[in-house]
């Protein structure tokens, strides 16, 4: 699983998430009401402004107080992550049928 720091100790699954964007533009701000409206919407940002906006797949919007190029950053390095450590199996299976 692929967790993703967004700031003051909440953690997201990498897998879920389809976007990390700015809340800035009209549309995004609207995605935010229909969510709010919906019930769909998680605020993690801690009562500070929201500097990054993460949609799911499940169409759940989460507010973050992290600017979004930490947030995709922080996503990046963790697929580097795991993308090496499977690598590692993957010799160490090479390894063992030799």
């Amino acid at each position: 699983m692929n967790l993703i720091n967004i700031g003051f100790g909440n953690i997201v699954s990498g897998n879920r998430v389809v976007a990390i964007v700015s809340p800035e533009s009209a549309p995004i701000k609207r995605i935010i009401q229909e969510a709010r409206d919906k019930g769909l919407l998680i605020d993690a940002s801690c009562g500070r402004r929201t500097r990054a906006v993460l949609i799911t797949d499940s169409d759940h919007v989460i507010l973050s107080a992290i600017q979004t190029e930490t947030i995709a950053g922080r996503a990046s390095r963790d697929e580097d992550i795991i993308a090496v450590e499977e690598n590692d199996t993957e010799k160490d299976e090479d390894y063992d049928n030799k």
